[in-house]
């Protein structure tokens, strides 16, 4: 609990930084609280995981370790900032606020023991969202995708909640150890708690992006600006995802056979939208937008083969899909700030100009494709292992097919990297600050380290 105090502090403390006009101040005082919220997490570690505030928050292990994540992916996005946050406005402090408190509603989301403080995460790290995605107020593409956000998400707050009703109308409860117990010593479960489950299901599916739930994703995430979108695509997602998780594998377990099929279907539809979609993209932003569906669908599988492995192979995936991203997001910035453009054409030649930059981008793509020696490949397996396990034949040669057309979309950028010749001179390199640097840096060597010794990852859970 004292990650969630001291951001709630932080963001705060960064308000009044902003009125006294103490930008330069801003990132750092940002960073390290950051970095002391993610001090408070590690201390909890080894502490007996018991429910607090009278059962609203469990900080287990399960919860730390997304926590943990989650903070360092957000720490990795406020070291580009900077740079980019300067080229947008000279007020910036609303900017550092806003993603803190987003940060903290995702935590409050991992750690969540009560429909109530579900909720309460959901819209803390939701609204500040909303702002952040229109913050260019004088950009059309971003108004629209505010709005388009805010709209889709108050549509998906009404699901969640009209579930939770119907949940707390069957069984008389929010506590989900309460909730746990109505499940395993009813004999006859109520039609509402049934038909709370399948409207949870459809407002989970909306916060994660999975279709056919997904329409806003691609729209939101292309509108906003680049580094809010790296935020949304790994933070928020994976925040979402565990809130996701926690559900079913704390209290949905024994009803499998009723919600299984429903989420088959979905997790299948979500894979070959997503992909297929992807696939035609002109825009590499919009490809990764597009991309990020079909792997909500790939993270799916844990929930649908559930079992005792789920929890450490989505860590693995969520930690090889986060650092993939902020990698790929990271050039993007770096390559739009000097072409102005962000389709795939404006990675021409840049392996000639930038050919570490071009290297780094490229074990990115490699990890998002699921090519061995890096995290990628591992998510992907343990994820394909899963559903091995519960020999569901036919998912894993969908799943397999999927994985194949994904190979041919992020392998685009490579090509145009190393094949196809700039219309820039070669000297017209690109400029990275030392942050950009130590971001890309530590990104990529973690990219290929979890996937030489993956153990490091799953041994957490």
């Amino acid at each position: 609990m004292g990650a969630i105090i001291t951001l709630s502090i932080l963001g705060i403390f960064l308000l009044y930084l902003g009125l006294y006009r103490a930008k330069n101040a801003l990132l750092p005082v940002t960073i390290v609280g950051a970095l002391v919220a993610l001090g408070f997490i590690l201390f909890q570690w080894n502490e007996e995981a018991v429910p607090l505030y009278h059962g609203m928050v469990l900080f287990d292990r399960y919860a730390l370790a997304f926590s943990a994540l989650c903070m360092l992916a957000t720490i990795l996005i406020l070291l580009l900032s900077k740079e980019y946050f300067r080229t947008i406005s000279d007020n910036i402090a609303e900017y550092y606020c806003l993603i803190v408190f987003s940060l903290m509603g995702a935590l409050l989301v991992t750690a969540y023991h009560n429909f109530a403080m579900l909720f309460v995460g959901i819209e803390i790290m939701s609204v500040a969202l909303y702002i952040l995605v229109g913050i260019r107020k004088n950009d059309p593409s971003s108004n629209e995708a505010a709005l388009k956000y805010f709209l889709m998400g108050a549509f998906s707050t009404g699901f969640l909640l009209f579930g939770i009703t119907l949940m707390y109308g069957a069984a008389g409860t929010f506590d989900l150890g309460e909730l746990r117990n109505y499940v395993m010593t009813t004999n006859e479960i109520s039609p509402l708690f049934y038909g709370g489950i399948l409207l949870l299901l459809c407002g989970l599916c909306f916060k994660i992006g999975a279709a056919p739930f997904h329409f806003w994703t691609p729209d939101v995430y292309d509108g906003a600006p680049i580094l809010i979108t790296a935020f949304m695509s790994t933070v928020v997602k994976v925040a979402a995802f565990v809130g996701f998780f926690r559900l079913f594998s704390m209290v949905l377990v024994p009803l499998s056979e009723f919600w299984t099929p429903v989420l088959l279907t979905v997790t299948i539809i979500t894979l070959f939208v997503g992909n297929i979609t992807a696939l035609v993209q002109t825009s590499f932003k919009r490809m990764m937008a597009y991309s990020s569906i079909s792997h909500a669908g790939y993270m799916l599988f844990a929930i649908v083969s559930i079992g005792a492995a789920s929890a450490p192979s989505i860590l693995m995936y969520a930690s090889a899909y986060c650092l993939a991203s902020i990698i790929a997001f990271a050039t993007l910035i770096a390559v739009k700030r000097k072409t102005g453009s962000e389709h795939f054409e404006s990675f021409n030649g840049l392996a000639k100009r930038e050919p570490l930059l071009a290297f780094i981008l490229t074990i990115a793509m490699l990890s998002l494709a699921g090519i061995p020696l890096t995290a990628g490949f591992i998510g992907k397996f343990l994820m394909f292992n899963n559903v091995m396990g519960n020999y569901n034949v036919m998912l894993l040669v969908i799943a397999a097919v999927n994985a194949a057309v994904a190979i041919y979309y992020y392998l685009h950028v490579v090509v145009n990297m190393y094949f196809r010749d700039s219309e820039e001179p070669l000297e017209q390199q690109i400029p990275l600050t030392n942050a950009y640097k130590v971001v890309l840096g530590i990104a990529a060597v973690l990219t290929i380290a979890f996937g030489v010794y993956p153990d490091v990852i799953l041994k957490l859970l």
